[in-house]
């Protein structure tokens, strides 16, 4: 099967790119590593408010306990929607001139 990303030949992996395609996804992805910072920023300020906020304003524990599982599946949520974003960036991504179809 061929590449998804470079139509290259060759063995896919689960998500059908080549290995080299992977590999300069990983390392073009590292340049965004404080990626991770807003869905962390996001799910304190969800937890804050409802996990400490609530409790404040007579609100029972559970409530509280809630806030947690809140503030993480704000946590999880934003950082695969952020890794599905940066994933098709990477795709419109301009290719290296070696992968480029010759024109005949």
């Amino acid at each position: 099967m061929s590449c998804t990303r470079c139509k290259g030949a060759g063995e896919t992996g689960p998500r059908g790119w080549c290995r080299d395609c992977e590999r300069e996804f990983d390392t073009w992805v590292r340049r965004h590593a404080s990626d991770i910072i807003w869905p962390v920023l996001a799910g304190m300020v969800m937890l804050s408010t409802v996990a400490l906020g609530l409790p404040l304003l007579g609100a029972g524990y559970v409530v509280a306990t809630a806030g947690v599982f809140a503030g993480f599946g704000t946590l999880v949520g934003l950082q695969r929607l952020n890794a599905r974003r940066r994933r098709k960036q990477f795709q419109l991504a301009s290719l290296p001139r070696a992968y480029l179809p010759s024109k005949t």
